[in-house]
């Protein structure tokens, strides 16, 4: 038998037990009862975006003078505490809920109330006072969007500038190691290894660049569109005092949207950062896959540079060393591309005035975030950061590679270059000293025509 103590609440539906320790109420307690599905919470920077939108709720009410002053400050500190993670234990409500969030909504109300009645020493009505003004339908939506640029603004933009810079340094650090290319996984003409990070280094900074424009339309809130989009009972300057208070809280530029009806009916900033999450997922997964095929081996494998040695990788292998970092954004990226995927279809379940997906998408959309933030700082710092570089198999597979005959093409022609090509692969011989054999050239032009590292910077050489 359980000793769990309980107590009576009541709603509009009736009575039921509440645990005498929550925070939460009747409402809360019966999505609890209604949802027992997965047992995954709504995550922890959509709480604190519930806490900051009741506070600069309160903060707007007051001053728009809907909400006596002392009543609007216990729900602002309460509302705070909340945002600040001191209470996630008391938001129990399990993702998978109703499409709206309704639930979401009132345990952020329920709790806050409980805890500004404690503070007031009067009663505070989560209704009425915590939720003045507002809908689930114009609040989960605003914290779907608080949440996601928050943690874009403060987590995964600063991430990406750090990978950015890592691989900016180990670039120019490369910039003169000259490595065979490879098209089609197959040997092809020559690049340096800092070019190579450098088409790196310009995935991320695309990345950024992408997510920062879609950071337009995300600050974007529906808060003030009530119900269904035309703000009824809330007071016609409360959505903009809301986004004003928001910004000077965050430091993240918000604004009413210009449509609360497509606000409240719609996902697409989300749907749109999404695909965005999923292009950076894409450059990750890419990067990572060049990684671990450079690092292949260390016998028989491409074997050009070596990540750091980090953990044993068998349990039945001694001294196996395995790419676990560059696996790990791997499956990070896999996981993000899913996520797209969901918000997606739940992007497309806005019904008439409504998104009746909206607590799924804030929980991928959050996720994919968190991941990629941590991903990149992992790439970054635990993969290349400090990886060595192999320059004595660099430099046996570069002196002969036969693609090298593509440079003497302007001169010798395009089918004397292939047969140079064919006998120096049938050969297993240096291409320059085939092409010495088979065409007029001194050696001295195939110096200057075959220097890998001139052929790094392109053009025509004569």
């Amino acid at each position: 038998m359980s000793d769990k103590t309980y107590r009576i609440e009541k709603d509009s539906m009736g009575e039921l037990q509440v645990p005498e320790d929550a925070l939460w109420g009747a409402q809360t307690q019966r999505a609890i009862d209604n949802f027992p599905i997965s047992g995954i919470r709504m995550p922890a920077q959509f709480i604190a975006a519930i806490g900051l939108v009741k506070w600069a709720a309160a903060g707007a009410n007051a001053e728009l003078g809907l909400l006596k002053k002392d009543v609007a400050a216990a729900i602002q500190a309460s509302a705070i505490s909340v945002a600040e993670g001191q209470h996630d234990e008391h938001f129990p409500v399990d993702v998978f809920q109703t499409g709206s969030g309704t639930s979401s909504n009132m345990n952020a109300n329920e709790v806050i109330a409980c805890l500004a009645t404690e503070r007031l020493g009067s009663e505070v009505h989560p209704n009425d006072h915590v939720n003045m003004c507002q809908s689930s339908n114009d609040v989960i939506p605003t914290c779907v969007h608080v949440s996601a640029a928050v943690s874009i603004q403060k987590s995964l933009l600063p991430a990406l500038k750090h990978l950015s810079e890592v691989l900016e340094a180990k670039a120019d650090e490369t910039r003169d190691v000259v490595k065979t290319g490879r098209t089609h996984l197959m040997d092809a003409m020559p690049v340096t290894l800092g070019q190579e990070l450098d088409g790196w280094r310009s995935q991320i900074d695309h990345a950024s660049a992408r997510l920062s424009d879609t950071m337009k339309r995300l600050v974007q809130l529906a808060q003030g569109g009530t119900a269904v989009g035309t703000g009824i009972n809330a007071h016609p300057k409360f959505g903009d005092k809301v986004a004003v208070l928001l910004s000077e809280k965050t430091g993240v530029p918000f604004a009413p949207a210009g449509s609360q009806f497509e606000s409240l009916s719609s996902l697409d900033a989300a749907v749109e950062t999404s695909g965005q999450l999923r292009v950076l997922a894409v450059s990750l997964t890419k990067i990572a896959n060049d990684l671990r095929w450079m690092n292949s081996g260390p016998l028989a494998g491409i074997g050009e540079i070596e990540l750091p040695a980090l953990q044993p990788g068998s349990s039945i292998m001694p001294g196996k060393v395995n790419p676990v970092i560059p696996e790990a954004v791997a499956m990070v990226c896999a996981q993000v591309v899913g996520n797209d995927a969901t918000i997606a279809m739940g992007g497309q379940s806005g019904n008439f005035q409504l998104n009746v997906m909206l607590p799924v998408v804030a929980y991928n959309l959050l996720q994919s975030i968190e991941l990629l933030a941590n991903a990149s700082k992992c790439l970054a710092d635990k993969a290349i950061a400090g990886f060595s570089v192999n320059i004595e198999n660099i430099n046996r597979s570069l002196h002969r590679n036969p693609i090298l005959v593509t440079a003497l093409n302007p001169v010798i022609g395009y089918e004397k270059g292939a047969a140079v090509a064919k006998v120096a692969y049938k050969e297993g011989r240096p291409v320059k000293d085939v092409a010495r054999d088979m065409t007029d050239l001194t050696d001295e032009e195939l110096d200057r025509l075959l220097d890998p590292a001139e052929l790094t910077e392109g053009g025509i050489k004569h």
